[in-house]
């Protein structure tokens, strides 16, 4: 089930941060900063199976543009299209907000993101090198135009 984040879902998002992340990891205070500008520019989400929160997603949107923020999955509960429905669950929020161009940036080594990534229409329009902090991994920046 998919639902909206609130404070008290911070230390379960956290938790899987760590997992998927490392060192490049959200901070709580990154995370609650970015649920008290919801619902205003941000829409985040958590995926919670058998009651256990699995997966968290987040957009910003504003001015007819959005950002996906994020979106992590337990590394066990991966490869089951989890992914899949926690973008499209962004995409339909940026669509109901009226945005016409979505963003995005993904690890350049993040093959598997990519290519959902591609699947759902976004396309690779530029490169940040040394985005990720603190490997100096570059991101790939990609957007999707026409939402519906």
């Amino acid at each position: 089930m998919i639902r909206q984040m609130t404070e008290g879902d911070v230390k379960a998002a956290l938790v899987i941060e760590h997992e998927l992340f490392g060192d490049e990891t959200w901070t709580e205070n990154m995370l609650l900063g970015e649920l008290a500008d919801q619902p205003r520019t941000r829409h985040y989400v958590v995926l919670e199976e058998d009651g256990e929160i699995i997966g968290y997603a987040g957009l910003s949107a504003a001015g007819g543009e959005a950002d996906v923020q994020t979106i992590g999955v337990r590394t066990a509960h991966q490869g089951r299209g989890l992914g899949k429905a926690l973008l499209t669950e962004l995409l339909e929020e940026a669509e109901r907000r009226g945005c016409t161009a979505v963003f995005l940036e993904v690890r350049a080594d993040n093959t598997t993101a990519q290519g959902l990534y591609e699947r759902f229409g976004f396309e690779r329009i530029g490169l940040r090198r040394g985005y990720y902090q603190p490997s100096g991994m570059d991101a790939v920046v990609m957007r999707r135009g026409k939402l519906s």
